[in-house]
């Protein structure tokens, strides 16, 4: 028998994605789809199931179906159609509680496999350089999407004390991006012009869609020799973008806002259904953050295809031209910075 995967959050494209690669494995036997809305999207040869992992009833579903591997995606930080922020928290936060609970009382999950964020990390003026999966936040989250996935990673890490027979897996993930990523941030960065704070151009790190399956896939199964499936571990692309260089490559303007009027600036976007340019997001925007990816290489024995500049790009080719061309925008951002009034050409006396 091979093995019997079962996937949270599979109404989400990413999650979609996810059963229909890994069904594909030799070493996969059925894999068990499971989300309180049905998908849109094909699932290909999966057992959907309709539930919410809110309520207790996903105990029976690992049961009946003999689960051996649960791989954990339904921790978001957006809403699937009309849903509110609130039932977000519930799912990512409750419904987290409620399979490790289950979890913990099965005696055929062997594996767990949990889609975490590096938002773990939050975002201050005073953070490290680089954050590495040790490295302890200057400053907690204190709301949002990165306050959920600090409380899911405290259950996972309980979770893994209780039942040390489970190989625990938690991948903290950089901003995904691709063609069909529905991120605040694919938001934001779809809008036709750019919000940004005044004075600040903050460095960040993006995973490909792409490599974000694949190495889910790669932690769903027995590691390989000389490779460990099991701890935690940050995933992004090589090198880093500055907020700037994101704009100039989407043909999209800034208009930088100062740091007192940004708030309002976000509550106005939400109000109109724009984007959701939530405080977590803001921080985000203002200092960025940027995390080291040795363990996953070394450890986990992955190595994404794409670095975080060709992942924008693929994003960007997805998204069609903005307002501007990328090349006459930067031309112009160039020809401002050799402005006297800039710094640039100054005569010596």
């Amino acid at each position: 028998m091979g093995e019997v995967v079962l996937v949270t959050g599979v109404a989400r494209q990413l999650g979609g994605r996810f059963v229909r690669r890994v069904q594909r494995d030799p070493e996969v036997d059925r894999v068990i789809a499971v989300d309180a809305v049905p998908p849109e999207h094909h699932l290909g040869g999966a057992d959907f199931v309709r539930a919410d992992i809110r309520q207790p009833a996903i105990a029976k579903i690992l049961a009946e179906y003999g689960v051996d591997t649960v791989v954990h995606m339904d921790v978001t930080a957006t809403a699937l159609g009309s849903g509110s922020r609130g039932s977000v928290k519930e799912t990512n936060v409750i419904g987290t509680m409620q399979l490790l609970g289950a979890c913990q009382k099965s005696p055929t999950v062997k594996r767990l496999v949990v889609k975490s964020s590096t938002s773990v990390y939050g975002s201050a003026p005073k953070d490290p350089a680089v954050f590495t999966e040790t490295t302890v936040p200057k400053s907690l989250p204190s709301g949002g999407f990165a306050k959920d996935t600090v409380e899911v990673e405290g259950y996972v890490r309980g979770f893994a004390r209780r039942r040390p027979d489970v190989a625990v897996c938690v991948l903290r993930f950089a901003n995904i991006l691709g063609p069909t990523a529905d991120s605040p941030l694919a938001e934001y960065f779809s809008l036709p012009v750019l919000p940004t704070v005044f004075g600040y151009d903050p460095r960040l790190q993006f995973v490909h869609e792409d490599d974000a399956v694949e190495v889910l896939r790669l932690a769903s199964h027995e590691p390989r020799r000389g490779t460990l499936n099991s701890g935690t571990f940050n995933i992004a692309g090589d090198g880093l973008l500055l907020l700037s260089q994101c704009s100039r490559r989407l043909g999209r303007p800034t208009v930088p806002v100062l740091l007192p009027a940004v708030t309002w600036v976000g509550s106005a976007l939400r109000t109109v259904g724009m984007t959701d340019f939530s405080p977590e997001q803001l921080r985000l925007l203002t200092h960025g953050r940027v995390v080291a990816t040795r363990q996953m290489r070394e450890t986990l024995g992955f190595e994404p295809k794409y670095t975080t500049a060709e992942a924008f790009a693929d994003f960007v080719r997805s998204r069609g031209p903005g307002l501007l061309p990328p090349g006459a925008l930067a031309g112009a951002v160039d020809r401002i910075a050799a402005l006297p009034f800039a710094g640039g050409n100054r005569c010596a006396n």
